[in-house]
């Protein structure tokens, strides 16, 4: 079912947006083609790296 993948995603979240947030996030999902969870796990991912050096 659905596409194979070496890192599945099996669990899911529920986040409270503003508006602000919510066009912010759909800015930055047209101008990179990439979807909203990809930009936030970018964002995770990014705050992960400065928290962790």
């Amino acid at each position: 079912m659905g596409r194979p993948t070496d890192n599945p995603k099996q669990l899911s979240t529920r986040i409270r947006l503003s508006d602000t947030d919510v066009r912010r996030l759909e800015f930055c999902s047209q101008k990179t083609g990439k979807t909203k969870s990809e930009i936030i796990r970018m964002g995770i991912e990014k705050v992960y790296e400065e928290l962790s050096k």
